[in-house]
C-alpha cells in the first residue's frame, strides 16, 4: 500500500500526517526522525484498524 506523508518544517521541527489516514499524525527534531515516526505511525494505524474498515 502507497500512501503519501505531508512533512512540513517549522521553527520547532517537523511535522508529518497521512491525510488518507485521518488523525495519523507525528512529530519529529530532525526529517530522518519525523519520516521514521510516520511510517512507524502509519503502520500501527493501519494494524489498529478491522479487517472491514481496510476495504471500505
Amino acid at each position: 500500500m502507497i500512501l503519501n506523508a505531508v512533512i512540513e518544517k517549522d521553527e520547532f521541527g517537523y511535522f508529518a500526517q497521512i491525510p488518507e489516514l485521518k488523525g495519523c499524525v507525528t512529530q519529529g527534531n530532525t526529517y530522518e526522525e519525523v519520516l521514521f515516526n510516520i511510517q512507524e505511525a502509519a503502520e500501527l494505524y493501519l494494524e489498529s484498524l478491522k479487517t472491514e474498515e481496510l476495504h471500505a
